[in-house]
């Protein structure tokens, strides 16, 4: 297999590099790794090739020979880019694998921004069959127009395509800096703006946590996967015959609890929360459907998700560094 992967440089690009080499069951296979803005280091086992996805060229170059396509290459709150790497690119890598003599699979990583995230209220678990409803901003229009494009590919031309949506994804440190009053608080909401200046300060220098509640009042409910679990969906779907033109929710089995966060924050390291309100609306991503026909279960739960950010360690060499706004 030679599988050609997009947004190699991310962070879910490198652990997925990094999982399938160590991996026994693809001891054979090769990765080319499509790269923009940053570089991947070659080996005997990984080529690099160089470009924009939203150029033709660029993208049928890099499909030259390529087995299996693992799409990762995504934009956030970025109008000015999003449409040429989310519309433009899959356009063209998708036309590219259809002509491909050498294609196998093509499996893209979706987001739960899709089906509306928090913005939207949900009576029900969020299923596979819940309906595209994006919320404002360009983003999420994107991860709508990518799955329907892949699924309307796989209609037009019966392309083995997999789609695996996943909720925010979490490595390292990330989810106790998503629980930041500083200026280094990691995605959003940005707690600091909904306090006082004063209050901001020191709740960043006490620790001190958010307890969002939801349009109910209630602790919110939001969905997470850890980059590891997504990896190891990854290697599941990859030749599954399981997994042939399917939509698979991966994410932890219960949604994080603002609650059961602040509580357990509280009981282990003496953290202090404060309550935030706000009109988001909790909701729960069902991931029956992966665990049953991909054989993939998560290994982090809300403890170990928060317990492992806490305890990691960064080097000097590994800076926290955003590469998008949003």
């Amino acid at each position: 297999m030679l599988i050609l992967v997009t947004g190699a440089t991310g962070k879910v690009g490198r652990h997925f590099i990094a999982g399938l080499l160590d991996d026994p069951r693809f001891s054979e296979t090769r990765i080319r790794a499509l790269c923009h803005n940053r570089s991947f280091d070659e080996t005997d086992r990984i080529e690099m090739a160089r470009g924009s996805i939203a150029d033709r060229v660029v993208v049928a170059n890099a499909l030259v020979g390529v087995t299996h396509v693992v799409h990762l290459a995504t934009c956030k709150e970025t109008p000015a880019d999003v449409m040429d790497v989310a519309v433009k690119g899959l356009f063209w890598l998708l036309e590219a694998f259809r002509l491909s003599p050498t294609a196998r699979q093509f499996i893209l990583i979706g987001g739960d921004a899709a089906i509306g995230h928090f913005y939207y209220r949900n009576e029900a678990p969020l299923t596979e069959a819940a309906r595209y409803q994006a919320y404002p901003g360009s983003y999420a229009l994107s991860k709508v127009l990518e799955e329907v494009m892949l699924e309307q590919f796989g209609i037009q031309y019966g392309l083995n395509w997999c789609c695996l949506r996943a909720p925010w994804i979490m490595e390292k440190d990330d989810f106790r800096y998503t629980l930041s009053f500083g200026d280094d608080v990691f995605g959003g909401p940005d707690w600091k703006t909904l306090v006082p200046e004063a209050d901001a300060r020191r709740h960043a220098r006490a620790g001190t946590v958010p307890l969002l509640r939801d349009a109910d009042g209630q602790p919110l409910k939001r969905n997470f996967v850890h980059v590891d679990d997504l990896v190891s969906a990854i290697l599941a779907a990859i030749n599954n015959p399981r997994a042939r033109q399917q939509l698979f929710n991966v994410c932890m089995d219960r949604p994080v609890d603002y609650g059961e966060v602040a509580d357990h924050l509280a009981r282990t390291r003496h953290l202090a929360s404060i309550d935030i309100a706000s009109q988001y609306h909790s909701n729960w991503m069902d991931n029956a459907k992966a665990r049953s026909l991909l054989g993939w279960q998560p290994e982090y739960d809300l403890e170990m998700l928060i317990d492992s950010a806490w305890r990691y360690e960064r080097s000097d060499n590994d800076p926290r560094t955003v590469w998008y706004p949003g």
